[in-house]
C-alpha cells in the first residue's frame, strides 16, 4: 500500500464520521466534570480518614 492509496482511504472513511452536536458535547463535559469531583472529594474522604486514623495508631 502507499501513501496515496493510504490518504485516499482516509479522506473516504472521514467522510462516515458523525460529529455530535453542540448540546451532546455540552452535556457529556458537564457529566465529566461533575463526576471527576465526585471521585476527587470521594478519594480525599478516604485519604482523609485513613490518614487520621494512622496517625492515631502511630
Amino acid at each position: 500500500m502507499n501513501i496515496s492509496n493510504f490518504i485516499k482511504e482516509i479522506r473516504a472513511e472521514s467522510k462516515h464520521i458523525t460529529w455530535p452536536s453542540q448540546k451532546t458535547t455540552t452535556m457529556f463535559t458537564l457529566a465529566v466534570i461533575i463526576l471527576s469531583f465526585f471521585v476527587g472529594y470521594y478519594l480525599g474522604f478516604f485519604d482523609f480518614v485513613f490518614s487520621t486514623l494512622l496517625g492515631k495508631l502511630i
